[in-house]
Order: C-alpha cells, then structure tokens, then sequence
C-alpha cells in the first residue's frame, strides 16, 4: 500500500486536526518560481487567521506538520518514467512522483499529507420571504424546513415570521434536514398571538432530534394565568421524561409578548435559558436548567441530529392561540462526525496541454513542484469554504479575493438563491475577458458569492491561470463560463461519460471535474465540482457550490456531497461526465 493510500482512523485524524488548529495553520511556503496565477497570491495580506477556525479544527484544510516529507529530499533521487493509456507515471527513490495526462494541464503530484475537513456555518432565519410553494421554506444555509403533522397550511411565513397553526393535544414540528449536528448553541424568539384558554400552550426548541419521537427539547409554557415556564424534556421512542422541572421564568403574559429560548448541547450536557425579550434587554449569562443526560444506555443518549421547533396545545385547551417564531439561530455548532477527506496528492496546472512527450522542460517543472508546496487547485478550493480566512488583494483596489464564499445573496421575496456568482462578481469587480472581448459589470448582489461554475473558475481560472471567456470563442483550452459548456467544451480531455447514468469512476483522478445532470435542459449542465479525494468511509467526495448549504461546501446538507454514495442518492446517480482540464 503507498502512502497516498494509507488513512489512520478518524477519530485520530480529527484530533490531530484540532491540535494542529489550535496552534494557528501552517502556511504554504511557495517553493517554486511565482508564476503570473500565483504572483496575485503572493501579494495578498491574510487577515483573521485565528478567527472561528481555531481551537476546535475548522479550519478547512491543514497541512500535516509530522509528515516525514518535510525532512527529506524532493524527488527523492533519479526520475523514472512509465507510459499509462493516455498519459505518464512518473516515479523517484520514494515511489510515484507525479501522473500526467496527454490532452490536459493539470498534474498530480506527491506532497506533504493534508487534511480536509468542514464544520457547519451558522444558520440566522428571521423569516423574511414568502415561499413560492408554501410551508416555511428555505433556511440560509440550514437546508429547507420540513413540517411534520397537520397540513401543509398550519405552517406558513407573514410578515417576517413564522407560524403554526395548533390544534388541542396535537403536537407540530419544523425541523431543518441537517441530522449531523452534536453540540451547539442555539436560540428562537416565540410569541403567541394570545393567552390560552382550559389548558396551556408550548413552544419548544428541538436539538438533537432523530425524529420526532426522540429529541431534546427545551418548552416554554404560556397558562391560561399569563405564567411562563421553561421545562427541559427528552422524548426517547414517543415517551416523554422530564430532565429540568418546570421553572417560572414570567408572569402577565400579553399576546405577543416575545420571549426568546436558548439551548446549549456539549456532549450528554443539556443546558436551556429563557428571557423576556425588549428593548435594551440582554440575554442572561445564567442557565434555568443544566443537566446531564441520565440515560446508562450510550445508544439513547442523542450525540447528532436536526434541530426545529415544536408546538403544542395541550389536551384540554378550549382555545388554541396561534404559535409564532420570529428568529431561528444556530449561532455555533460542530458536526459530530465531519466530513474528512486526508491524502498526500497535490494537483497542478501546467503552462499548457501535455503533449505526451517527456522533455527536459517537463522534467524541470516536475523536478520544481516535487518540493513545492505553494496553493494548489485542492488549497485553492479550500480557501473559499466555512471558516476560511479572508485574503485581499492590494493590486486589486483592496478586492477580497480568498475567503468564505455564499452562493448568492437570498431573493428578498422568496428567500431562494439565484445563478449568476462569477470569479469576479466575488470579488466586487467588473471583468473584461481578454481572450474573448466580452465585458461583464459586477454584481452587488453578488459581492463575496460564488455559484458551482463561478467557483469552479476562480480556482482554475482566476487563480491558476486556464484562460476564461463568458459566452463567446469557446474551446481553445478556454473555461466557458456555464457547467453544460464546460463539460462540452471545457479545457483537458474527458475521463468518462454517460447518458442517462453514472459513468465508470474507474479513471477517477484527484483534481478532476465532475458534472451532475441537475438541470432538465442538459445531460451535464446543471452542477460542476472538483474531486477531493476519499473519505475515511471510503466514500468518493468532491467540492462544489451549492444553493442549499450557500456557498462551497463538502458537506452533505441538501445532498451527500460523495460520488459513489448509495442508490437515491441525488449526486450519485445525477453524475454524467468526468473532465480533466
């Protein structure tokens, strides 16, 4: 097995990670001459290194610092070379140095192992959108809320909040799909549109919810007497435990009188806290309640799940008011089991095409990059995922042009994400595209965003130097400026293909393009990412821009970001073309 192949446990990995993070990432030394893509880099000035990424591993790649590759030669003696089926091996003393493909430019090459992770971006619902199908809609960045019980009518946005629709001894749920959350902290603002009436009313925030059968939940009763309450419970398998007795937290309540809830999860440590809310009014820094989960049973103790709300009239009420939610917050939160992609292949871009002949101008520049470990395409598409720190650019009137990147700014009417986020419209500027002529204005609404196309040509384009166009003069080794042209006529050459299936992930390089039919108007037009690597559940993951998760993501909200998932799954089955610029 060679060292590219070798992957330690994940739980090894990840603490190793955060170790490594709390010490501050290392920087990639540029080892090798700038070239006109790296210069830009090279004269940019990071700023907020030891911002969100810290101490607890999120930041999105790091470079393992106990690598036996930083204290030895590269290469690693003489150069041998191996013909492959369209292309060249290239070995040193240490093993396989680099592959070429004949038709492409870009180049794996044998580095120092790095880690690549994600952790979940905070999530702010204040309900300002009017869903065009009804429901709740759209969360940014949390995924689209699902309601369970009722119709679809009790549930519906106005007026920039949320509402349920109760009914006596009938319990509602919205619950976001993102099931991998462990511990958070997270907060909502409730209100009722009156008392009630024979029997008391709830609104809880759920965390840690397998379903609805079994989560946590932090409750705020309202009585027919005006008395507010904060109970904690766990529901395990439909029955219901109380873990924090009810505690009077108000009294008098009015009809919409606000009160906000928050819950913080650390392991099987549950705490909750309720505060009135108003003008000038801070939240306490006390908790009502703050247990430990009594469960003996490790399997009944939730370590990961969803979080929502859930309204409830309890049996008896002769009048049900109306349950409105305001604000919706996950202000910091760890997937318990990250995405983590780990190997020692780095992924280069050459001047132009491999001709398919070893020369000695080819052998210098593998010779360089055998020791060179300044940005390639993988660090590159790192530097614009959660928690990735902001670089900018002084050549570029001060451009941020690295950094955690949306997809687009939400629609203010409908609260969904739009196409259009180019390399440029990112970075605030307007762009004339030399190889075609074409001018395109920048876009305010689409400052600091990156749609799937967009983010795809700012690593190889923008930051590795493929020539780009928008809409005219394609071919010529030129990135066209949509997925359905790229993956027609896209730079490099095309590693597989199929209609109306998945190809064959046989010729699969790290570095490759991989295009989804997401869109009915073509086969492989509607989705573009760039493999990673895989996964230590052996899982086959790529990095792209997507709507759900808003902006560059590995993860798994609103589709399992893997190739070689399970049947149904959405970019599994809808992958049609591999391209290798």
């Amino acid at each position: 097995m060679s060292r590219g192949e070798f992957t330690p446990s994940r739980r090894a990995l990840l603490g190793t990670l955060a170790g490594v993070a709390a010490g501050g990432a290392l920087p990639l030394a540029a080892a090798a001459p700038a070239t006109a893509a790296t210069a830009t880099a090279a004269t940019a000035t990071v700023a907020g290194l030891a911002g969100p990424g810290g101490a607890d591993g999120r930041l999105p790649m790091v470079v393992d610092p106990t690598d036996p590759w930083h204290f030895t030669a590269h290469p690693a003696g003489a150069l041998t070379t191996r013909a492959l089926p369209g292309g060249l091996e290239v070995s040193d003393a240490g093993g396989v140095l680099a592959t070429l493909t004949t038709g492409a430019r870009t180049v794996t090459v044998r580095g120092p192992r790095r880690w690549f992770t994600e952790q979940k971006k905070a999530v702010a619902d204040a309900f300002s959108r009017t869903p065009p199908t009804g429901g709740w809609g759209m969360s940014p960045g949390g995924g689209t809320w699902s309601h369970v019980n009722g119709t679809d009518a009790d549930y519906f946005l106005e007026s920039g909040r949320a509402a349920i629709t109760l009914a006596p001894n009938k319990s509602r749920y919205a619950l976001l799909p993102d099931h991998g959350i462990g511990d958070l902290s997270a907060a909502a603002r409730f209100s009722f549109d009156r008392l009630p009436a024979g029997a008391p009313v709830s609104l809880a925030l759920v965390f840690g919810a397998q379903d609805v059968n079994n989560h946590y939940r932090a409750r705020l009763v309202v009585t027919p007497a005006g008395e507010v309450q904060l109970v904690l419970e766990k529901e395990l398998a439909d029955v219901s435990t109380v873990l924090g007795t009810a505690v009077t937290v108000g009294s008098g309540f009015a009809a919409f009188d606000h009160w906000w809830v928050r819950v913080e999860k650390a392991g099987d440590v549950l705490r909750a806290r309720a505060w009135k809310h108003g003008t000038g009014v801070t939240e306490p820094t006390g908790w009502q309640h703050a247990v430990r989960d009594p469960e003996p049973d490790p399997a009944k103790v939730f370590g990961a799940g969803t979080v929502g709300v859930r309204g409830l009239s309890s049996l008896g009420a002769t009048v049900s008011p109306q349950a409105r939610v305001y604000d919706f917050r996950i202000d910091s939160a760890l997937w318990a089991d990250p995405p983590l992609v780990t190997h020692d292949t780095w992924v280069r871009v050459l001047p132009e095409p491999y001709d398919g002949t070893w020369t000695p101008a080819v052998e210098q520049r593998i010779r360089a990059w055998a020791g060179d470990t300044s940005p390639d395409v993988l660090a590159y598409s790192s530097m614009y995922r959660p928690y990735a720190p902001d670089v900018t650019d002084p050549a570029r009137q001060g451009a941020r042009v690295l950094g955690t990147a949306g997809y687009s700014k939400a629609d203010p009417v409908t609260g969904l994400r739009k196409v259009g986020a180019d390399f440029h419209q990112f970075m605030g500027l307007d762009w004339d595209f030399a190889e075609s002529g074409e001018h395109w204005d920048a876009n305010p609404d689409f400052d600091g965003c990156l749609d799937c196309s967009g983010f795809v040509r700012m690593v190889y384009g923008y930051h590795l130097g493929l020539p780009m166009v928008r809409y005219q003069q394609f071919g010529g080794g030129r990135l066209p400026r949509e997925s359905k042209d790229l993956a027609a006529s896209g730079p490099g050459v095309v590693v597989a293909e199929a209609t109306g299936q998945a190809p064959s992930l046989d010729g699969l390089r790290i570095g490759d393009t991989v295009f989804f039919d997401t869109d009915e108007s073509s086969d492989a037009g509607g989705h573009i990412g760039i493999y990673l690597g895989v996964d230590g559940y052996g899982k086959q993951r790529f990095v792209s821009s997507r709507k759900t998760p808003n902006g560059p993501t590995i993860g798994d909200v609103g589709g399992k970001s893997v190739l070689n998932g399970a049947p149904g799954d959405l970019y599994t089955d809808k992958l049609r073309v591999i391209r290798r610029f």
